[in-house]
């Protein structure tokens, strides 16, 4: 069994027995006893689970590109939260899926991002499950639930998923014994929130630009593929019922407004690219993309090509990697689509906007990448100082400049970066484990266990933070004020765990 249980996931956490009640009324969260905070640590607890199961895909350029897509149908729908902000994830599993999690995060299957036909598509998705968590869908479901109780289930389920992944029977044996009736007795109750999303989804949707054809189109193919199913329906519809009824309703919203013709963004179709690359035996997929491209059978050359290179990178194939780049750049050079991307050459600084400006952002990580990888040290580390230059603070290329800097034993030029790094990406996990590799290869123990614990804090593992610094100390150190800050803050985490067990 894989994540295709996400979306209802809070009626799955929550058996009858907890509850002790009926739910309240779908308009009525007065009785809610679950504070926001408290949603927001409930999400924090399965999202720990989520980072340390092998199918959560730790991406940046895709967790990234889903935030940006996420944070436009928000904005346009004027929903910014800043009790809980949301948060994008992609989950590294072939199946349909989309769900959302108590404390606004939202997960995203890669079969979901490479299934979707276009991006209004995607876009329809994605806004159907903001909707549920701007509707407070998921905290109406949790009302009136004790909030040790909600975290003794998630204990408990959380168990039930990951042993599923290596053996499916232990995972629904767990699930079966105790919650079984309960599913199908709250899967109603989640029929009637769908509705709601979809139509506050949909405004959201035309708000922010997309094609509103996007939403019921999706909803088509999932009827028209529930037939090809070995258990006759997918995974998406297992969680997100959908009737004839809702998509007739979207149609009848979309007629109203008239056809619009909203074109993809190329990061679209990098990302979808990026995730096909990845995935099944290197050679044969290499093989497919060579086959596309050979026969013209692609929406998008440029993204193609992007794709048979992280392909070749994967199959260790770095020569051929190298050359398909250079087919890549002169493709750019010609291609009218990819006009705004003409000035984009090897290193030199590249001066685009919007969309294009992910875009390159994405090529140029790549192409340092495979410059590295073929031994091209010097070639590789200009591209990355002058890409760096044009996108300065891009994730993906700040983790592959600090680990390049770092594998070319040179520490603390790689700490140094990182530090100016720090004040205009915030509170990230990566830095705090590159930091604290940095401080590894510099010999420094007291901050290398220093910089993992504040990684596991943002994780939300207090305790394991608390275990870290703990280890810290042990280390003689002849800076007092660095051992100081360290014993400081190892109080203060204790401190919140002691909070936390009080609850």
């Amino acid at each position: 069994m894989k994540f295709h249980y996400l979306f209802i996931i809070v009626p799955l956490l929550f058996p009858a027995h907890i509850f002790g009640q009926e739910l309240p009324d779908l308009g009525d969260v007065s009785q809610a006893s679950v504070t926001p905070r408290q949603e927001r640590q409930i999400g924090i607890q399965i999202m720990r689970e989520i980072h340390a199961d092998s199918s959560y895909l730790d991406d940046p350029e895709i967790a990234d590109y889903l935030t940006r897509l996420g944070s436009r149908l928000i904005s346009a729908a004027g929903q910014i939260s800043h009790d809980n902000p949301f948060e994008f994830f992609a989950i590294n599993d072939s199946s349909i899926n989309a769900f959302a999690l108590p404390g606004a995060f939202v997960g995203v299957h890669s079969g979901l991002i490479t299934a979707a036909q276009n991006e209004s598509e995607l876009a329809g998705v994605l806004a159907h499950e903001i909707a549920h968590v701007t509707q407070k869908h998921l905290a109406r479901m949790i009302s009136g639930t004790p909030y040790l109780g909600i975290l003794g289930s998630i204990a408990a389920l959380a168990i039930a998923i990951l042993a599923s992944r290596s053996n499916p029977n232990a995972g629904q044996a767990v699930l079966a014994t105790a919650q079984a009736g309960y599913i199908q007795s709250q899967l109603n109750f989640t029929r009637k929130h769908e509705k709601e999303a979809d139509r506050v989804g949909f405004n959201m949707l035309v708000r922010a630009g997309f094609d509103p054809h996007g939403m019921s189109s999706f909803f088509e193919h999932m009827q028209h593929a529930s037939r090809y199913y070995e258990n006759g329906i997918p995974s998406y519809l297992m969680t997100h019922p959908v009737t004839h009824e809702r998509i007739a309703d979207i149609q009848n919203r979309t007629r109203e407004l008239g056809y619009r013709q909203v074109p993809d963004s190329l990061e679209f179709h990098l990302v979808r690219a990026k995730i096909r690359a990845s995935q099944g035996n290197p050679v044969s997929v290499i093989n497919e993309f060579k086959a596309r491209l050979q026969d013209k059978r692609y929406i998008n050359e440029v993204a193609e090509r992007y794709g048979l290179i992280h392909a070749l990178l994967r199959g260790r194939q770095f020569k051929q990697a190298d050359e398909a780049l250079n087919t890549l750049y002169r493709v750019i050079q010609s291609d009218t689509s990819a006009q705004p991307l003409k000035n984009h050459q090897l290193g030199k600084s590249i001066r685009v906007e919007g969309d294009y400006l992910q875009s390159a952002a994405m090529i140029e990580t790549l192409a340092a990448r495979v410059k590295l990888d073929n031994g091209q040290t010097d070639d590789a580390f200009r591209l990355y100082q002058a890409a760096l230059r044009s996108f300065p603070h891009y994730r993906a290329l700040v983790y592959d400049y600090t680990d390049a800097l770092l594998k070319h034993k040179n520490p603390q030029a790689a700490l140094d970066f990182i530090n100016s790094q720090s004040r205009f990406i915030h509170d990230d996990i990566r830095l705090y484990r590159l930091t604290a590799q940095c401080h590894a290869a510099l010999g420094n123990a007291l901050l290398q266990h220093q910089a993992e614990a504040e990684a596991l804090i943002r994780e939300g593992n207090l305790r394991a933070a608390v275990e870290q610094l703990q280890v810290a100390l042990r280390h003689k150190h002849d800076d007092f004020y660095q051992l100081s800050s360290v014993e400081a803050r190892l109080r203060q985490i204790k401190e919140l765990v002691a909070a936390e067990e009080k609850k």
